[in-house]
């Protein structure tokens, strides 16, 4: 069984080489899309009965290990350092400093790694976390699968 939770947040960017636009600073409103793989749990009288996992742990759990830290934060290249040291230099400002470009593809890849990592198969229904969808634009995207 397959389920997906749909989680949105506020980012800024920039990919530094780029030869269009896109070098600019800007933003996206970015929608995440986690699915995740497992049995549906039988255990009679359980709170998660009938489901793989409940969508409100999907989301807390999303939303702890990375929607809270990427959400209103502008999201930057090591390598890029001109934005890296003026981000730097503003006080307070939310930065998230990342070992890749941040395009669609790298972001999607990042975010994969991250959860990956915190979904955990508590029930002992092989619980496994199997495509991070990240919706730069509603018409673009990049799947992070497994």
């Amino acid at each position: 069984m397959l389920i997906t939770r749909r989680l949105e947040f506020d980012a800024g960017h920039r990919i530094p080489n780029h030869a269009s636009q896109c070098r600019h600073l800007h933003g996206h409103r970015y929608a995440l899309e986690i699915t995740l793989s497992g049995e549906i749990i039988r255990t009679e009288g359980a709170a998660e009965q009938g489901m793989v996992m409940d969508f409100s742990d999907v989301k807390s759990i999303a939303n702890a290990v990375l929607v809270n830290h990427w959400d209103h934060a502008f999201l930057v290249y090591q390598g890029d350092r001109a934005v890296v040291e003026f981000l730097a230099s503003l006080p307070e400002h939310k930065t998230v400093v990342l070992p890749v470009v941040p395009t669609a593809e790298n972001l999607a890849a990042e975010a994969f790694r991250i959860l990956d990592a915190a979904y955990l198969d508590t029930y002992g229904n092989q619980l496994r976390l199997q495509r991070v969808r990240l919706y730069e634009t509603p018409n673009n995207w990049a799947d992070a699968v497994r």
